[in-house]
């Protein structure tokens, strides 16, 4: 049964509270409404595009919203993110949320999940955001985006030596990669890319999946 936006936005805020209360992570009224108010936008959004097969109150807090939420605690004090291959805004609008501070980039391939990307970022009234159409292979050859970030971000985009490589030309010398990825990490840890960075891994549960998840920070080591 398809749920009204009112219901599902209703059912969105108790699971999500439930879900950062297992992690003793506490939201503001501010920042659970404007959480809620991008899940209602995915959700009348999603009815004439494809941002998301994930579709359920319950799935969309977990999976989409407190993946990205748990993320937050593990950034550095990075004042410059780029979220690469956002899509419908993952995990960069709830990171900009948990970090009012950050200035975001949020970079798609697709101008209709920028358009939604903006709108959102209207609607939630976000500041130092900002929504990116372009490919990141041709973003990382542009002068303006040249070593512009202290870090970059990605959730399930590409392979890790891929994304490390696509990465490099938008960071700062010094600046760091964050890899958001499930449970075959390990595989993507290559000697090589463990000879160039020191690779930092984080992990936690998805509260009701009870799936694992990872988040990997990579630094590059002195002479890379």
């Amino acid at each position: 049964m398809t749920l009204l936006p009112e219901q599902f936005i209703q059912k969105f805020r108790h699971h999500l509270e439930k879900s950062l209360k297992t992690n003793e992570i506490r939201l503001s009224d501010l920042q659970m409404d404007r959480m809620a108010g991008h899940a209602e936008e995915l959700l009348t959004w999603n009815q004439k595009m494809n941002l998301t097969a994930i579709k359920e109150p319950l799935e969309v807090a977990e999976k989409h919203f407190f993946d990205s939420i748990a993320v937050a605690s593990f950034l550095d004090n990075e004042t410059s993110l780029a979220d690469i291959g956002s899509g419908g805004g993952f995990p960069g609008i709830p990171l900009k949320i948990m970090k009012p501070e950050l200035n975001l980039f949020l970079i798609d391939a697709s101008q209709k999940k920028i358009n939604f990307l903006k709108h959102v970022i209207r609607r939630l009234k976000l500041e130092n955001i900002e929504a990116v159409h372009a490919r990141v292979e041709t973003l990382n050859s542009d002068p303006s985006f040249f070593e512009r970030f202290d870090a970059v971000i990605s959730r399930a985009f590409t392979d890790l030596g891929r994304f490390v490589d696509l990465s490099l030309p938008l960071l700062h010398p010094g600046g760091r990669i964050y890899a958001m990825k499930g449970k075959h990490l390990d595989m993507e840890i290559t000697p090589d890319l463990e000879r160039r960075f020191q690779c930092k891994t984080h992990q936690y549960r998805l509260p009701f999946e009870k799936a694992d998840r990872y988040v990997i920070r990579l630094s590059a080591k002195q002479g890379y």
